[in-house]
């Protein structure tokens, strides 16, 4: 099954053209989920797993892999469905994922296939399930529906990740009074990265709106743009805009590019905020033209990027 995945940098072409690879499997019964091929290394059979005394219940333990010791999270136990047995482990497969810098296996009942999509065919969960679940999209294959499982949550939640800037970051540098006159535009379709950006923008006591995706963002820009007309520039009114890359309708690459093909919105400070791992993430953001990349719950980088900004702007 190692081979199941090869070459996942070859597959960056598909960035920016707002294109994605899905890759689909099963948990218990017949449902598909899929999770974006990017955050994937491998699919191999599930190995020996050691338990590890006082873990989250949802970690059933840990696997040596090559030399690599990594945490093995039962998905099925983490989304509240029937967990696997574990005398079914070793029938089982483990997709091994590296993003938020790290790197973890999700156990799980099977593996179907890889597919293409765009990111247009990919929806948001409906409104009253926002919040309150761990998808972050639904879309259709081989005439099923398909649901996009939040796994940064799930990591969140199991390994503690806190998404606070911390105090000293902010004792040293005294923005708060002055960032109220800054206003920040942000896109992200985690619940969990959405709550981490708003404890970023209130510790720096920023003006902020945050959407769901890059198209409900562009809209907003573009909206903006149109009210303040030729009497101000945009510049002065937004300090930056903060964009996760994969999201439903559009991603962070496709949303970076339209920002720098609109005469009105093109010098705008963008920020491509995500969990990918990977040396392309530079490559790609020269790219599509974005100012920098930061990986995700890297709060005091990100804060520390913004203080920049602002100070920037203040000289």
């Amino acid at each position: 099954m190692s081979s199941f995945i090869t070459g996942v940098d070859q597959r960056t072409s598909l960035a920016g053209m707002n294109r994605m690879e899905l890759l689909l499997f099963t948990i218990r019964g017949s449902q598909l989920f899929g999770i974006n091929v990017f955050k994937v290394r491998e699919v191999i059979r599930t190995p020996p797993i050691s338990q590890v005394p006082k873990s989250d219940s949802r970690v059933v333990g840990v696997s040596d892999i090559r030399g690599l010791t990594m945490p093995m999270i039962d998905l099925a136990k983490a989304l509240d469905l029937e967990p696997i047995d574990p005398e079914n482990y070793q029938n089982s497969l483990t997709i091994v994922t590296e993003f938020n810098s790290s790197i973890q296996g999700f156990l799980v009942e099977d593996v179907d296939r890889i597919v293409h999509l765009r990111w247009e065919d990919i929806l948001p969960p409906p409104p009253t399930l926002q919040g309150v679940n761990y998808l972050t999209g639904i879309t259709r294959a081989q005439e099923q529906i398909v649901e996009i499982v939040d796994v940064e949550k799930v990591l969140v939640e199991v390994s503690g990740i806190s998404n606070d800037v911390s105090e000293e970051l902010i004792s040293q540098n005294k923005v708060n009074a002055q960032g109220e006159n800054f206003f920040v535009v942000a896109a992200d379709d985690s619940v969990v990265a959405r709550a981490q950006l708003k404890g970023v923008f209130e510790n720096l006591g920023l003006k902020y709106k945050i959407l769901n995706n890059g198209k409900e963002a562009l809209d907003f820009l573009t909206k903006l743009a149109d009210e303040l007309g030729d009497n101000q520039n945009l510049d002065d009114k937004v300090l930056m805009v903060i964009s996760d890359i994969e999201m439903p309708v559009m991603d962070g690459y496709t949303l970076t590019t339209s920002i720098r093909k609109d005469d009105r919105l093109k010098t705008l400070f963008v920020v491509l905020n995500s969990s990918l791992s990977g040396g392309f993430n530079d490559s790609l953001t020269e790219k599509v033209g974005a100012n920098v990349f930061i990986s995700k719950w890297h709060a005091d980088e990100l804060a520390e990027t913004i203080i920049g900004q602002i100070k920037k702007h203040q000289a």
